[in-house]
């Protein structure tokens, strides 16, 4: 993980942007804190490319629409993340986290899911019980690709993406593959599951920069994404890389 031990920071994320050909976009928390969250948004406000910001709000707090109030203001707070993926497998079912999930509505937020395939299961039980609020389900569901039961992750996907308040991205997948061995063939059946059933609606391209660096390149991860697109139409790829986003997150779409 040492390539991940220093601050990343717009400058840097700007020279990657630049040379992958991206104009635009969406910063994702990484912190379980406010100070990260307002720093983004600070970010946001001097950088006209960095087009929104999925923050993190203590969404358990019995004071969360208090909390909301506090960046009601702020344009560019698009959505809200929280790291299920460290949380005890039944996290999801928490009591006061889904009442939080369930104040995002009133604020126009949408929600990340960033879990892990064995939570996936957990996950769909979530999106149930929020029909109406707007998902996206990080990295593809984080899919054991090191050695991992393709069939039952595919069918998860299945299954979650019947629900038509879930989008996914197409992100995240070198670092769940073996980092120094990954071919793009490799990966593709990941990318063809998604795009089979989220289709070029639902379906949203992501670099999980910075913590991609650890198995690939901002643009070498842009590049094996534009390759696996290579035959589609203008417009499908246009919504699969920037269309998708705007819609989900309420980008402005200059």
């Amino acid at each position: 993980m040492s390539p991940l031990r220093r601050d990343f920071l717009p400058d840097d994320l700007q020279i990657e942007t630049q040379n992958a050909g991206v104009s635009g976009v969406v910063s994702v928390q990484a912190r379980q804190n406010l100070g990260e969250t307002r720093a983004l948004l600070g970010f946001a406000a001097q950088h006209e490319w960095i087009l929104g910001v999925v923050g993190w709000v203590p969404l358990q707090s019995p004071q969360i629409s208090q909390v909301l109030a506090e960046f009601a203001g702020q344009k560019k707070l698009k959505g809200v993340r929280h790291v299920v993926q460290d949380e005890a497998d039944d996290f999801l079912e928490n009591t006061s986290f889904n009442r939080g999930v369930a104040a995002l509505r009133d604020w126009n937020l949408t929600y990340d899911i960033l879990v892990f395939e064995r939570q996936l299961s957990a996950a769909i039980h979530f999106v149930d019980a929020h029909p109406q609020q707007k998902f996206v389900l990080d990295h593809a569901g984080k899919p054991q690709i090191r050695g991992g039961d393709f069939a039952h992750w595919r069918a998860l996907i299945r299954e979650i993406s019947r629900r038509p308040n879930v989008w996914c991205k197409v992100s995240g997948l070198v670092t769940e593959a073996f980092w120094h061995d990954w071919t793009p063939a490799s990966l593709e059946p990941y990318f063809q599951t998604v795009w089979e059933f989220f289709g070029p609606k639902r379906a949203m391209w992501g670099s999980d920069w910075p913590v991609c660096e650890v198995a690939c390149p901002y643009g070498k991860w842009a590049q094996t994404c534009q390759d696996w697109t290579a035959d589609f139409s203008d417009d499908e790829r246009k919504r699969f890389f920037e269309q998708n986003a705007r819609e989900f997150y309420g980008l402005s779409s200059g």
